[in-house]
């Protein structure tokens, strides 16, 4: 079965143009921000990377660039995933936010989010709907308590 509908594709293929266009734009100058902006965007694009890295280790052998489920797959509800059910995409819109600020670019900053809401988003609908068919209430109890990617409030 074809779990993940094409959501990988999309999100390799949207992110690598989106990150030349990002960089495009804040080294020419697009929409551009104050020079102060570059090292909080730099600490945000570390955190990013912090909080996805968290979030894979967490998951553990659940973890996959596709979207599948394995034998024993239970919902996990600890570490990151105690606030939001996609924590490692948390890390990379903070990341996208980071690279904004550090190419110093409200332009790439457009364009980032732009890209992460749809190829994200489409791909948090895919794994959502797998994981709501595989494991049932378990899942949907889970989705009920938590918020998507933004604690508390998305």
């Amino acid at each position: 079965m074809r779990r993940d509908r094409g959501s990988m594709a999309l999100i390799l293929l949207t992110v690598w143009i989106s990150l030349g266009f990002a960089l495009a734009f804040g080294y020419g100058g697009v929409g551009p921000l104050p020079d102060w902006v570059f090292y909080p965007g730099i600490f945000l694009m570390l955190l990013g990377v912090v909080v996805r890295q968290w979030a894979i280790a967490v998951l553990g052998r659940f973890f996959s660039l596709k979207v599948r489920v394995v034998e024993d797959h239970r919902v996990v509800d600890k570490g990151p995933y105690r606030l939001v059910r996609h924590p490692s995409y948390t890390g990379v819109l903070i990341t996208f936010i980071g690279l904004a600020l550090a190419v110093q670019s409200s332009g790439a900053l457009l364009v980032l989010l732009t890209v992460f809401g749809v190829s994200y988003g489409y791909r948090m609908r895919v794994e959502e709907r797998t994981l709501l068919s595989e494991l049932g209430q378990d899942y949907s109890d889970y989705m009920k308590r938590t918020k998507r990617l933004i604690p508390f409030l998305i």
